[in-house]
């Protein structure tokens, strides 16, 4: 359904990716910058490296457990409404961020704020790109857009961080953030909502909760992996046990008649569940390589900030230039290559990493970067194209909220897996490296068969279910 007061592809659509695609940048900047900076961080804040990764991770699972909660908000308070608040939050964590004085200030800046108010303006970031453009060529160049700007922001978070970082210090990289967001803020004035918002619309408040909780708790086990197996366990399984009363409450809802906070619907589309799962494993390498990487470069080889995030610039080179080529790679090959190539050649590159792991000269590990971000930057957008694609415009706040809180869990999920192994009682740096990439590796494998599941070009349409069930 088409809403009036919006003419779709004109110019003021193309304008209004600008903020969009700038919000989703510093989003992703924000999950990979401090990668580059942990050393100086931890000895700033008197703690470890672990725990400025653990800092990382919890950004990363605060943006995942709220997502789906608030991308149901962008009904009740409207699309526009959603992303100007989550700026404003996302700003105001940033400078408590750059002001803090030890590890807990940090968290409550950078994990929860910054977590929290990127969940609440990603969502419509997409949901926007999705009732702007209806076309599969014009909506692919759209997201190509988007997808490249949060590829590239968490390339460059290396590489820009580390820079500002050894400049000038680690607390102007949130003061940059802050910056940007002001920036995102006085563009995004010229915004307009397609949807009117629903205040009216009931809010599942009690499937809020348990997805939250359910998914924070599994995460969490993930994390106490490396220090406690029995605790790992519990968690993990507590985790589970509340995601599965969240769907026994939803399925009660919907028998009832009430709404749901996510309806059972959006998981008998195929075509969207096999996206989303792609989503997950891409997100886990590209967040999961970052932080092995950047770890190994400054822990292990002693490199500083600015080194290891000129070393990251192949990986955003490859990333940029596959992500814009999206649009007219969509026109040629159907979505399901692109997912299957960008996988193969993200695999090549997990290769050659653990390959150049023992090569003194860190460049060796340019060559792996650089695959690793053209495959990336080939299937990220067909991803999400066919996620959003395959349902109309009223379901868009919930898939959206579902779609982005899977990607950025499996973020957490990368983070947490290379953050626990890095710190295993195993026989050398060296051992910890490698044993950290061949997780990523079977990952990527998995990641190619999936999508070897998905539906050819002539099965799908946008906002088709029907077709994007089919085979």
């Amino acid at each position: 359904m088409t809403s009036p007061g919006v003419t779709r592809t004109t110019a003021t659509a193309w304008s209004a990716l600008v903020p969009l695609a700038l919000a989703q940048f510093i989003c992703s900047f924000a999950g990979s910058n401090m990668n580059v900076m942990l050393n100086d961080m931890s000895r700033d804040l008197n703690t470890t490296v672990h725990g400025i990764q653990v800092s990382i991770t919890l950004f990363l699972l605060v943006m995942a457990a709220l997502m789906i909660p608030f991308g149901k908000l962008t009904d009740q308070l409207g699309r526009k409404v959603c992303f100007v608040l989550g700026l404003a939050v996302y700003g105001v964590g940033a400078i408590v961020s750059a002001l803090s004085p030890g590890l807990g200030l940090l968290i409550l800046g950078n994990s929860i704020l910054e977590g929290a108010g990127t969940a609440l303006l990603i969502p419509p970031v997409y949901i926007l790109v999705t009732m702007y453009w209806r076309g599969i060529a014009d909506r692919a160049r759209a997201f190509g857009i988007v997808s490249a700007a949060g590829g590239v922001g968490a390339a460059t978070g290396p590489l820009i961080g580390g820079w500002i970082c050894s400049s000038i210090s680690w607390r102007a990289a949130f003061g940059f953030q802050a910056l940007i967001i002001v920036v995102i803020l006085i563009l995004a004035l010229r915004i307009k909502d397609p949807r009117p918002a629903e205040p009216e619309k009931p809010y599942d408040l009690v499937g809020a909760v348990l997805s939250g909780v359910g998914l924070i708790v599994f995460v969490l086990g993930i994390l106490a992996a490396d220090n406690n197996l029995w605790l790992c366990l519990v968690l993990m399984v507590g985790g589970a046990a509340v995601i599965a009363l969240f769907f026994w409450w939803v399925r009660r809802r919907e028998a009832k008649g009430k709404e749901p906070l996510l309806s059972t619907r959006l998981f008998r589309v195929r075509v969207s569940n096999l996206g989303m799962v792609t989503q997950n494993l891409q997100w886990l390498l590209l967040m999961g390589t970052s932080m092995l990487v950047a770890s190994h470069l400054q822990v292990v080889r002693g490199y500083d900030a600015i080194e290891t995030g000129i070393i990251f610039s192949a990986a955003t080179v490859g990333i940029l230039g596959s992500s814009l080529a999206a649009g007219a790679l969509v026109k040629r090959f159907s979505q399901r290559s692109l997912i299957v190539t960008g996988f193969l050649i993200t695999g090549v590159g997990l290769l050659l990493l653990l390959i150049v792991g023992s090569i003194p000269d860190a460049w060796a590990f340019a060559w792996g970067l650089l695959a690793i971000g053209i495959g990336l930057g080939v299937m990220l957008t067909p991803s999400v194209n066919l996620v959003q694609s395959a349902f109309p415009e009223e379901q868009q706040g919930e898939i959206s909220g579902l779609s982005r809180s899977i990607s950025n869990l499996g973020s957490s999920f990368g983070t947490a897996i290379v953050g626990t192994v890095l710190v295993l009682n195993v026989s050398g740096p060296h051992d910890q490296y490698v044993l950290a990439l061949i997780p990523l590796v079977v990952i990527a494998i998995i990641g190619m068969i999936v999508g070897g599941f998905l539906p050819g070009r002539a099965a799908l349409s946008p906002h088709s279910t029907t077709a994007a069930t089919a085979s």
